[in-house]
């Protein structure tokens, strides 16, 4: 069996954490399994700790710095490696995204945000928050299309998204940022880049009515799920909660237009926005 993907500390803090982590777990003959136990977690969460994956608590941070004797390291290390420029309740999520291998979404209201335009994200943000100053919305919409990179790799991750129909007809910015938005998405797709299908309204009730799902899976720890509500978030490891999702992921595909009659929907709803924005 092939051992653990080598981690490249200088990439984040949380690589760094997590390189570190690995190392001393090593060298004081730990498995994870065993590092776990200590902790009382699984084994499966100090890989995901190790993989950057998951954040290391502070409260964490000091059992670890007591059962591997690494003199404070970790506790004066976790706080630096948890900043992030994304919301609390999305930012361990955003960073799982980051070294994710395949992503797959069900969105239910909204373009998912690494597809999204700077336009459709700005005019989002500016509905979530109508009092924020510009410098404000700024920082969101930049940290927001930053994101959008890591579909700069020509094959990783796989991105595979199920858009309820809904996020087609739901007129964000206006018909002219709503037609750029969705022209966008068909070209990605277009260029085998992305996976996208639409789930129709005519399909009905459907394994996932009580919100969005984003599956994650990584070379070198276990798969999460992240379920999104507005102003909160939850990233779950329970593998039984995890395949659940997946089933219902799943289910969601098997009710969905195929790829192909997709494309063709997106396109056709983003011409109309065009003629729309052309012809008010």
């Amino acid at each position: 069996m092939p051992g653990p993907k080598d981690l490249d500390p200088s990439s984040s803090p949380r690589a760094l954490l997590g390189a570190e982590l690995r190392h001393a777990r090593e060298k004081a003959n730990y498995s994870q399994d065993g590092l776990g136990e200590k902790l009382f977690v699984s084994g499966s969460f100090i890989g995901q700790l190790e993989a950057g994956t998951r954040r290391m608590q502070r409260e964490f941070a000091i059992k670890i710095d007591a059962i591997l004797g690494t003199d404070g390291f970790f506790e004066r290390n976790c706080e630096a490696a948890n900043k992030s420029r994304y919301p609390d309740h999305f930012a361990e999520a955003a960073e799982a995204e980051a070294v994710a291998t395949s992503i797959r979404e069900y969105a239910p209201l909204l373009i998912p945000g690494v597809l999204q335009t700077e336009r459709y994200a700005r005019a989002v943000f500016r509905a979530y928050q109508p009092t924020a100053t510009e410098d404000v919305i700024d920082a969101l919409v930049e940290a927001r299309l930053d994101r959008a990179h890591i579909l700069d790799d020509p094959t990783t991750p796989l991105f595979w998204a199920v858009l309820d129909e809904a996020v087609l007809r739901r007129k964000v910015g206006g018909p002219a940022v709503m037609a750029e938005a969705l022209q966008h998405i068909a070209e990605l797709d277009r260029c085998h880049r992305v996976i996208v299908q639409v789930l129709p309204f005519e399909a009905g009730a459907h394994a996932s009515l009580d919100g969005g799902i984003k599956l994650m899976a990584f070379d070198d720890a276990p798969p999460l799920a992240y379920l999104e509500g507005h102003g909160t978030g939850q990233l779950q490891d329970d593998p039984a909660g995890v395949r659940r999702h997946e089933l219902a992921y799943d289910l969601l595909r098997a009710s969905a237009l195929s790829p192909k009659e997709s494309l063709a929907l997106i396109e056709s709803v983003a011409e109309d926005y065009a003629h729309e924005d052309r012809h008010p």
